[in-house]
């Protein structure tokens, strides 16, 4: 199967040639990277056009900065894979971890994967611990209104068949893209099925994007998406 990675970068200078170098030597014989740039600020686009773009197949540059979630509605217009996984643009997830999400599609068994940080698996940086608690109260909120057990909800590996994916009406430009991928792909009784993964975060001061804000976002999301699909 040919995997379609989606990588939505925003000021991720320092982080992204090493990021793009895991992505391309993950163990996956068959794949496309397409990276989005979603006008980032800090010399990443320069980055991208001097020294990435001619590694990758695919580059979608953004003239203003839209968010997360329209930098993937950008990426899934030129995916060509039978499967595609989000990826961000830092280092906090390991791209040698693919296969292993994968499985369960290969074999038949799911439609739609998410790699959970609380599972275990694999290394997991200790710290912030509101972060935590916040993720989990988010995860157990969105189970309320889809009815999923999941135990990370707000994990950026989320990886799903192509036709799913593409199948979704995606309103959200920001972080919200998460609770509402996680409703509609509930309300399409989808196979989901979720895979312990490593996770190695970051601090703010080291990069790290989501604040409380984005939290409440998510609230209104997963209420929104929750009750209306």
């Amino acid at each position: 199967m040919k995997l379609s990675i989606i990588i939505p970068c925003y000021n991720e200078k320092s982080a992204l040639p090493d990021l793009i170098s895991l992505v391309k030597e993950a163990p996956v014989e068959e794949k496309e990277i397409i990276l989005v740039d979603d006008c980032s600020e800090d010399g990443t686009t320069q980055l991208i056009k001097t020294k990435i773009e001619k590694k990758i197949d695919k580059v979608i540059y953004h003239p203003k900065n839209m968010g997360k979630g329209a930098a993937i509605k950008s990426g899934l217009e030129y995916v060509t894979g039978d499967l595609v996984i989000l990826q961000d643009a830092d280092l906090e997830y390991d791209p040698r971890e693919y296969p292993k999400l994968m499985a369960p599609i290969i074999e038949g068994k799911a439609d739609v994967v998410y790699g959970s940080r609380f599972l275990g698996g694999g290394p997991h940086r200790v710290h912030l611990f509101w972060h935590y608690v916040g993720n989990k109260f988010l995860t157990i909120l969105s189970n309320m209104f889809t009815n999923l057990n999941l135990t990370d909800m707000e994990t950026c590996y989320k990886l799903f068949r192509t036709e799913i994916i593409k199948g979704i009406d995606l309103e959200q430009k920001g972080f919200g893209i998460e609770p509402e991928i996680t409703a509609k792909i509930a309300r399409k009784n989808c196979r989901i099925y979720e895979v312990g993964i490593s996770y190695y975060g970051r601090s703010y001061s080291e990069g790290k994007k989501i604040n409380w804000r984005d939290g409440f976002k998510a609230i209104y999301c997963i209420i929104k998406y929750g009750i209306l699909g």
